[in-house]
């Protein structure tokens, strides 16, 4: 049994005011957040929840429903709230509430339903207006982000025109950005940008506390990061400069001789998906190539939520979003991609309040001008084997998944979007046993398949198969399962079998060597 979600705290005025606003929000986000098992309950009847780990977030999931919860007005509430109440509750509720909830109003709002729902009425309310943040992926290195076209595990955000800013102001209204949005007579150009349409009688104002200005020179910051190198190269030695890098840690050298076999097995199995750049270049570009789903056969969850993920449109419904194919009019529901993708526009287009005048036209007309025209990443159509876009499917492309370059990749463990592989060497040895196989006995370092159990959480790097150590019972950590919904470490098998095209599968040694090259990456 679940506890109710909020009990009621006695007002207050200055520091206990603004505290109980904070534990209201606090708790709404975690509730609405909830992570679960979809359709199962322990014996007690409580939630399965679904364990991210260290260093994992489904934090698209979370943006969702930030989302979902501001867009939401007295409109939609009053069909989910229908079947929660008795008959009459939900009209003397919702009638006194204006068509855009502010924020103030939202916090009462979710205190009067905390008195009058129960545990499981909470839940259902929950799991109608939202979407269990059940994918957990992890963090992606941001290394080379500002110069892909497109970035996101499955290619969702495209970094052409207001991407960058668009997709730091969406993690940014993700982790507790206060959005305080409302309903105003006439129109603005922010609302015009925002596609809101010209000379209308009303819009919506989406002021939030996001400072869009300071987002664009952190990615400025970003944009000269550079890949972490394992070995530093003898010609930035010839030149006594500072260099660091892993051997600099006690990392030991790069086998030469075995790297160089390993060079010659990339280009066979890996370089056809994974680009090879410059790591160095300020005119560096990292063109994604985008696997399908079926063909790379990696967890689909985070991909297939992007896409099968809806709630309430609220105050954005009846709007239109422009895609690669065509507009897309939101009706009551809809994805809740393509809810996000005009909020985060309409909030890009709205200055910061909190600023002077002259501060704040100044700042916005940078930001907006800076995004739009002085981006050097263009659009572009997506590279890879996908399914494209189409006016049936205007968001089909958003189920694959991504290949990057892999400068860097010895310092990025665990392995996969899901985090799902703890060391390099193990991703080039098969999930687990098909038929004429070997059984997987155990998950000792002597198996031939990936471990379907390990610890994440260890800060002590294994140079030879180059990840974390994770024996299990060897340090306190997360006990990583892979049986476990979201967290299957099938797919992505390249060269781990025979390939039907011809390609054999790599031999032992030739793993080794494989490795020893990807660590000068």
């Amino acid at each position: 049994m679940v506890a109710p979600l909020l009990q009621r705290r006695r007002g207050g005025k200055g520091p206990e005011k603004d505290l109980k606003t904070f534990v209201t929000r606090l708790e709404a986000y975690n509730f609405f957040n909830t992570s679960k098992v979809k359709g199962k309950r322990d014996k007690d009847g409580d939630e399965i929840p679904i364990r991210y780990g260290y260093a994992r977030l489904d934090a698209f999931g979370r943006i969702y429903n930030r989302v979902l919860e501001h867009v939401l007005n007295p409109e939609a509430l009053r069909i989910v709230l229908a079947s929660a109440l008795k008959p009459g509750e939900a009209d003397e509720l919702l009638n006194t509430l204006k068509p855009v909830l502010s924020a103030t109003e939202r916090d009462h709002l979710i205190e009067k339903l905390a008195e009058k729902l129960g545990p499981y009425e909470w839940e259902k309310v929950r799991d109608t207006i939202f979407n269990s943040p059940n994918a957990p992926v992890s963090y992606p290195f941001i290394w080379d982000t500002p110069q892909h076209d497109y970035v996101q595990w499955n290619g969702i955000g495209a970094n052409a025109g207001l991407g960058a800013l668009g997709r730091n102001v969406g993690e940014v209204m993700g982790v507790f950005g206060t959005l305080d949005w409302a309903e105003k007579d006439g129109w603005t150009l922010s609302s015009a940008i925002g596609g809101q349409g010209w000379f209308s009688k009303k819009h919506i104002s989406f002021e939030s506390s996001v400072n869009a200005h300071n987002l664009e020179e952190i990615e400025d910051r970003i944009a000269i990061l550079q890949s972490p190198l394992w070995q530093c190269p003898e010609q930035e030695k010839d030149k006594k400069q500072e260099i660091r890098c892993g051997v600099d840690a006690g990392l030991p050298p790069i086998d030469k001789v075995r790297a160089t076999k390993g060079e010659k097995l990339f280009d066979l199995y890996c370089a056809k998906c994974h680009a090879q750049i410059d790591r160095t270049s300020e005119s560096r570009r990292i063109v994604a190539h985008m696997d399908k789903l079926d063909a790379v056969k990696t967890d689909t969850t985070m991909a297939d939520n992007s896409l099968d993920y809806a709630g309430f449109s609220g105050i954005l419904r009846n709007k239109y979003l422009k895609t690669d194919v065509g507009s897309v009019l939101l009706n009551t529901k809809a994805p809740v991609a393509v809810t996000l993708t005009l909020a985060t526009e309409n909030v890009v287009a709205t200055p910061d309040p909190d600023k002077w005048f002259f501060t704040r036209a100044t700042d916005w007309l940078v930001d907006i001008v800076k995004s739009f025209f002085s981006n050097s990443i263009k659009p572009s159509v997506k590279t890879g084997n996908y399914t494209p876009d189409t006016t049936q499917g205007p968001f089909d492309s958003l189920r694959a998944y991504k290949a990057r370059s892999l400068n860097g990749i010895w310092a990025t463990a665990p392995y996969l979007h899901n985090g799902s592989v703890p060391t390099l060497y193990d991703l080039l040895l098969p999930a687990g046993p098909e038929k004429g196989d070997p059984p997987k006995k155990s998950d000792s370092k002597d198996t031939k398949y990936r471990p379907g159990k390990f610890l994440v959480g260890s800060r002590e790097l294994d140079p030879e198969k180059v990840g974390f150590r994770y024996a299990l019972g060897s340090s306190k950590g997360f006990e990583f399962d892979t049986s476990l919904p979201s967290n299957s470490n099938a797919g992505h098998e390249y060269g781990t079998r025979n390939d039907p095209n011809g390609l054999p599968a790599l031999t032992d040694p030739e793993r080794w060597d494989l490795v020893e090259y990807l660590k000068g990456l």
